[in-house]
C-alpha cells in the first residue's frame, strides 16, 4: 500500500527560457509544498525521459540540480505510459520498504526547446526501424490507420471522434493552467486542417512545455493523502505492423488486472483519468476498458456522461487534448487532477464523486499499458 501525499502541476503551454530541469523543479516545488515536506524528507527519486534533455542519467542529473540525496534513483522510458509507470514503481518501492517517500517527476520544454521537425523525427522512431520508419510514417499516421480500422469495425464516425475533442476543451475551460481554453464545436473539429485521415488538427493533442510531480509515501501523511490500491501493466506488440489486433490492444486486460488487485469492480469506479493523445486514443481506451460500449464513446460524450455531474467524470482538467502534452508529464497531469478531485480541491471542476478512481495510460501506438486504482483515505 502507498499514498499520493502531494502533487504539483505547472501551467502547460509555452514557457520561454525554462529548461527541462527548470520545469521539473517548478513542479517539485509545488508537490513538496502540497505534501508539507522539504527536500531532506525525500529518500527516493524517479523521473521520466526528456527528448530535449536526452541524458543517460537524468534522475541523478536532476537530483544534483535540485539538491537531493536519494537512497534510490531511477529514470524510465515507456512513451506515453511513462508517467503512470513512474508512479507504479514508486508504489512498489514504498510498499516493499525500499524507500519511505519517493519523488516522482516529469517535465520538458518540448514546445519552446525543440523544432517541429526535430519533434516529428524523434517521435517517428516509435515505428519499426526496418518495416515502418523508412516508409515515413509519423505518430499521427499510425493512429490514423488505427482510427480507420476502428470506424470500419464499430461504425463510429469522424464526428464521434470530434465529440471527444469538444469534451476535453469544455473541461479545460475551467482550468487556468490549460493550454487551450476557448470552446470548440464538432463543426470546428471537422473543419480543422487534415493531419492523417481521418484525424484532423483538433483530433490531436498539442505540443507543450510544462512539468508535474508527486510525492508517493508509505504512510497516509499530510493534509491530502489518497491511497494507491493497485497498479498493473500489459505490453503487447511494440509496433503496429506486428499487432495481432488493431481494436484490442490490452487496455482492458490491464485495467481489469489493476481492479482485481484492488478488490474492486469496474462498476465501482467513480472517476476516470484516461490517456488521450488523440481522439481515437481516448475513444478506444474507454471502450476497450469497458467505460463505454464499443462505438458509443462519442455519443456518451455528447450526452454528458463524462461531465463533472455525469455518470463517469473523465479528465476534468481537459486532458492531453486541451490541457496540453509535454512528454512524460502530459499524462501525469491526469493524476494531478485526480488527486485534486479525490481530495475535494478541484473548485468549479469538482466531480460529485471521485472516491474510487481508475487511471490508464498507454505508450507507443497503444503498445504498452499502465493502470492505477486509487481510493480515498
Amino acid at each position: 500500500m502507498s499514498f499520493i501525499t502531494g502533487s504539483g502541476l505547472t501551467r502547460y503551454g509555452r514557457h520561454d527560457g525554462r529548461s527541462t530541469l527548470d520545469l521539473m523543479s517548478d513542479a517539485v516545488d509545488l508537490a513538496l509544498v502540497d505534501a508539507g515536506l522539504v527536500r531532506a524528507d525525500i529518500d527516493g527519486l524517479i523521473c521520466g525521459y526528456s527528448t530535449t534533455l536526452p541524458h543517460l542519467m537524468l534522475s541523478t542529473v536532476f537530483a544534483e540540480h535540485y539538491g537531493l540525496r536519494p537512497r534510490y534513483a531511477h529514470a524510465i522510458q515507456l512513451g506515453g505510459a511513462t508517467g503512470f509507470a513512474l508512479v507504479m514503481l514508486a508504489h512498489l518501492l514504498v510498499t516493499s520498504g525500499a524507500a519511505k517517500r519517493v519523488l516522482v517527476v516529469g517535465g520538458e520544454n518540448r514546445m519552446s526547446g525543440q523544432s517541429r521537425d526535430s519533434a516529428i523525427q524523434v517521435l517517428a522512431q516509435v515505428g519499426h526501424p526496418v518495416y515502418e520508419v523508412p516508409l515515413g510514417a509519423t505518430i499521427p499516421a499510425y493512429y490514423g490507420l488505427v482510427a480507420s480500422r476502428y470506424m470500419h469495425e464499430f461504425g463510429c464516425t469522424e464526428a464521434d471522434f470530434a465529440e471527444m475533442a469538444v469534451l476535453m476543451r469544455r473541461h479545460a475551460a475551467l482550468h487556468d493552467g490549460a493550454q487551450f481554453r476557448s470552446p470548440i464545436s464538432v463543426a470546428d473539429v471537422m473543419a480543422s486542417r487534415p493531419i492523417a485521415s481521418p484525424l484532423k488538427m483538433l483530433d490531436c493533442c498539442p505540443v507543450s512545455d510544462g512539468g508535474c510531480a508527486f510525492v508517493v509515501s508509505a504512510q497516509a501523511e499530510g493534509a491530502n493523502p489518497v491511497r494507491i490500491s493497485a497498479a498493473a501493466q500489459v505490453h503487447n506488440a511494440q509496433h503496429v505492423s506486428a499487432a495481432v489486433s488493431l481494436t484490442d490492444f490490452g487496455a482492458g486486460a490491464c485495467a481489469a488486472r489493476a481492479l482485481e488487485g484492488a478488490g474492486r469492480a469496474l462498476a465501482e469506479v467513480e472517476y476516470a483519468a484516461i490517456y488521450d493523445s488523440f481522439t481515437i486514443t481516448l475513444t478506444m481506451l474507454l471502450e476497450e476498458i469497458g467505460l463505454s460500449p464499443r462505438g458509443r464513446a462519442g455519443v456518451l460524450a455528447r450526452e454528458g456522461h463524462f461531465d463533472a455531474d455525469g455518470a463517469m467524470p473523465l479528465n476534468l482538467h481537459g486532458g492531453l487534448l486541451s490541457y496540453g502534452h509535454c512528454g512524460v508529464a502530459g499524462a501525469m497531469a491526469h493524476l494531478a487532477e485526480t488527486h485534486l478531485q479525490m481530495t475535494g480541491r478541484a473548485g468549479d471542476r469538482q466531480a460529485r464523486r471521485a472516491g474510487v478512481s481508475l487511471l490508464h495510460g498507454d505508450g507507443g501506438v497503444l503498445s504498452s499499458h499502465v493502470s492505477l486504482v486509487m481510493e480515498a483515505v
